[in-house]
């Protein structure tokens, strides 16, 4: 049997590549697995020979410690991979197919998933509605950091590419279709973006770069990117963003003088629970200040939409209530504007086929919108340090040298 090899959080600040069991079609115990998830059986499922998987900005809030995360949890939800066995249910997806890998994880049976939620599955994780791989709270699912990783409901769950070779030469803007593309234009598409739109993104980071090329691609006038990292905030405008430095102040004096209003018709929040202050305030945390300046600089009537994270547990909040979850928002003022706010997981798949196609006739180009960046699966911790730092890229881990031309030295697309 092939052995394996994956990123592994160990405690706060650090993670290691460690030897790893092969995966199997069921679910075995280890850290973070829900009981009630062991020995699932996964006829239903493949095993992929991993491609890419991509760090997150989401594997970086556990990998700090702010939330609770189980040390040698195997990370990784952003995945791309060939499939090299398939479980005898699998009827439509072949041994030799690339396909994308939504990170949630969707049984294609229930309720929510028959009605397009597929970001809160009611039977993938004993514990709540929802699951995603390597990924705290969410069922134990192995993460896709790694040589191979088992993906279940492989009929229903993957996005088969329809030319082998086309997707290997476009593999760096596909990579993203597992979670920041789709997760970005959701940002954009549940804040009404549209042809026309101005739009604030709150976040240069690869979710809030993939917004902005979303609202770019969604037809937006304007689009203005807003952060206290000046080399994100140049990547942003790499692509024709404006941009608002935060560590300034608040954003609506810089909107003013790009708009000539202080108030924006959309808005997105891709920052999540470790916001920091803004003006004077930028070196100190303050969780609920994204949400509250948004609702200030969003229009009358205008929507929100927050794909930036916000957890029930966090060790490292900086009161009891952020601890858990509780953040001072400011609500009145959403209400007397009649603002619309829209939460959670992205759904991937109700996006990803459509954003697939955009790429493949390439009407965008998202992996230069984020700085992607490839590297080995050895490199991956160096990665994760330089990603905590600020550096402006979306870090891409190629773990069998497949990415064309990488060798595996930091190449940027």
């Amino acid at each position: 049997m092939a052995g394996n090899r994956g990123v592994a959080y160990i405690e706060p600040g650090k993670v290691e590549v460690q030897q790893t069991d092969y995966p199997k079609l069921e679910l075995q115990d280890g850290p973070g697995v829900n009981p009630a998830n062991i020995g699932r059986k996964l006829n239903h499922g493949v095993i992929l020979k991993v491609v890419t998987t991509n760090i997150c900005g989401s594997d970086q809030h556990m990998v700090r410690g702010r939330t609770t995360a189980p040390p040698n949890l195997v990370l990784g939800h952003e995945i791309t991979g060939e499939v090299v066995e398939k479980g005898s249910d699998v009827e439509f997806i072949q041994v030799g197919d690339v396909c994308s890998v939504p990170f949630n994880i969707a049984c294609g049976r229930c309720r929510n998933c028959k009605e397009g939620k597929t970001g809160i599955c009611l039977n993938v994780n004993p514990a709540r509605p929802g699951a995603a791989y390597g990924y705290v709270d969410m069922g134990g699912w192995v993460g896709g950091q790694a040589e191979y990783v088992t993906v279940p409901y492989a009929d229903w769950n993957l996005l088969k590419f329809p030319d082998r070779d086309q997707a290997l030469a476009k593999i760096l803007d596909l990579t993203m279709l597992s979670d920041i593309f789709p997760t970005g234009y959701h940002g954009c598409y549940t804040a009404g973006v549209t042809t026309g739109s101005t739009v604030y993104i709150a976040g240069a980071g690869p979710v809030g770069l993939a917004a902005a090329a979303s609202a770019q691609l969604l037809g937006a006038a304007v689009v203005i990117v807003g952060d206290l990292n000046k080399e994100r905030l140049e990547q942003a405008r790499s692509f024709g963003c404006e941009t608002v430095d935060v560590s300034a102040g608040t954003p609506q004096e810089q909107v003013e003088q790009i708009l000539g209003v202080p108030e924006v018709d959309a808005a997105v929040d891709a920052v999540g629970f470790e916001a920091r202050g803004h003006g004077h305030d930028s070196t100190h945390e303050a969780p609920a200040t994204v949400l509250n300046s948004l609702m200030e600089l969003t229009a009358a009537g205008g929507q929100i939409g927050i794909p930036g994270l916000y957890v029930t547990g966090d060790p490292g909040g900086i009161d009891d209530a952020a601890k858990v979850g509780a953040l001072s928002l400011s609500l009145g003022t959403g209400w007397a504007k009649s603002l619309s706010f829209t939460t959670g997981q992205c759904p991937v798949m109700k996006y990803n086929r459509k954003l697939m196609m955009a790429i493949l006739h390439d009407r965008v180009q998202i992996a230069k919108a984020v700085n992607a960046t490839v590297i080995t699966l050895d490199d991956a911790p160096r990665g994760y340090q330089e990603f905590d730092s600020g550096a402006a890229k979306k870090y891409v881990i190629d773990p069998h040298g497949m990415v064309k031309g990488s060798a595996g030295n930091g190449r940027a697309a």
